[in-house]
């Protein structure tokens, strides 16, 4: 990939879409497209058709998905698996037949078995069970790395797809019902530290334990893939190929109440937490192994406490005016 190289993200107004834009304007890319979803409805096979004829990417980034939390998953399980699949399929098969150079997807951990080893190694995938809340989105996600990898298989395509952990960071989601556990909190304790609450409720035990990575750290994993990895490096077992996405993550976790007394740490926030363990607290642990990618030569730089205070001094800017 050129300093030069048309590039397409797809979502470049979400929370890792904007990452990767801010990436590679910052690294001197010039030639980046963007459209947002009224120029340009992802879901619509004839408007992402007419649009890969008429631009011609040479690279594509697919950030673009239906994405939320436990209850919006759960509530909305038809829009979450019909949205995602028409988005990937749309758009990886438009690659194909536009002979974009490389394509890169994003997915998501969900995708794996709700009871897999932690770490979760990349051959996990299709081992077991999923979790039932999030299951459809889990579905489309695997659709979308099986359809590179068959695509790569049959058409001889560079695309790649890739796994990361939880995100957080600037242009995240805070709506309390369909965001995900970081800026919920985040928003909640916040919120209860300007109103003078005395407690703020969190779903769950509290107890699952989660792993999280700053966005701009993703965005730089992504940029540091599409520049320097092609399908080709990710094949050990030419008789067997399979499972050849990568994991993003930092490969650190800890539990939910743990992030909710780091999060007031920092707000200042002086009041307690109380659980209500009638809530649903999902898959009690989803710890990603990230050997590959450091094998590949890429690891994180951004610890979660310092990831958390850029992410509040952004939310501040935004929302508290």
């Amino acid at each position: 990939m050129q300093k030069g190289s048309k590039i397409y993200i797809a979502g470049h107004t979400g929370l890792v879409g904007s990452a990767i834009l801010r990436h590679l304007q910052k690294n001197g890319y010039q030639n980046i497209i963007t459209k947002t979803h009224k120029e340009l409805d992802l879901t619509n096979q004839q408007e992402v058709k007419n649009f890969f004829e008429k631009e011609k990417p040479e690279y594509v980034f697919l950030a673009a998905a239906k994405v939320g939390g436990i209850e919006a998953n759960n509530t909305y399980r038809a829009d979450f698996i019909y949205e995602n699949l028409q988005i990937q399929n749309n758009v990886i098969h438009q690659s194909y037949l536009n002979n974009v150079k490389k394509l890169l997807f994003l997915g998501s951990s969900c995708i794996y078995p709700k009871n897999a080893p932690q770490p979760i190694k990349e051959e996990y995938l299709l081992s077991d069970e999923l979790e039932y809340t999030n299951e459809p989105y889990a579905i489309a996600k695997i659709a979308g790395i099986k359809m590179c990898e068959s695509y790569n298989l049959q058409y001889k395509t560079n695309f790649i797809s890739v796994m990361p952990t939880n995100l957080y960071g600037e242009n995240d989601n805070f709506d309390l019902k369909t965001s995900h556990v970081l800026p919920a909190l985040l928003r909640k304790i916040h919120e209860a530290k300007v109103k003078n609450q005395k407690h703020v409720e969190i779903w769950g035990s509290g107890n699952p334990k989660r792993e999280f990575l700053y966005s701009d750290d993703m965005a730089d994993a992504c940029v540091f893939i599409m520049e320097n990895i092609n399908f080709q490096d990710l094949i050990k077992d030419k008789s067997e190929i399979r499972n050849t996405h990568i994991n993003i993550g930092t490969g650190e976790d800890l539990t939910i109440k743990e992030l909710a007394n780091l999060i007031k740490k920092i707000i200042g926030f002086e009041g307690e937490f109380v659980f209500d363990t009638t809530k649903p607290d999902g898959t009690m642990r989803k710890l990603l192994d990230v050997n590959k990618l450091s094998k590949l030569g890429w690891k994180h730089k951004t610890s979660l406490d310092n990831g958390i205070k850029k992410m509040y001094d952004w939310y501040l800017k935004i929302y508290d005016k």
